[in-house]
């Protein structure tokens, strides 16, 4: 019995998070890209009234990977709909006009 806890010990991961990293980023659009050996992916903050978007941040990874995230996605996003209720979504896909909803001044 010892020897179970002693080598799952051994497997453990030891994961640090900065304070920086934990606060996270609000983003509103990913975008994706890939090649035949990587899956790029952009994390967007698109803000009203501004024509210029930022990358928040950018996520490489293998396409093996790519296939994990997606199942992982997929299951918490069954676990929350089962806890939650269904996430509902437009019937057309969002439009982002590049004054996102906000005011427009003229001169």
């Amino acid at each position: 019995m010892a020897e179970k806890d002693e080598q799952k010990q051994q497997n453990q991961l030891n994961i640090e998070l900065s304070e920086e990293v934990a606060e996270g980023q609000y983003v509103n659009l990913a975008m994706i890209a890939h090649s035949n050996s990587e899956f790029v992916i952009d994390f967007i903050k698109m803000m009203p009234g501004v024509p210029k978007a930022k990358v928040k941040s950018r996520i490489v990874i293998t396409p093996e990977h790519a296939k994990r995230l997606l199942y992982a996605l997929k299951d918490n996003i069954d676990k929350f709909e089962d806890h939650f209720g269904e996430i509902k979504q437009a019937d057309a896909p969002p439009k982002f006009p590049m004054n996102f909803g906000g005011t427009v001044g003229e001169a």
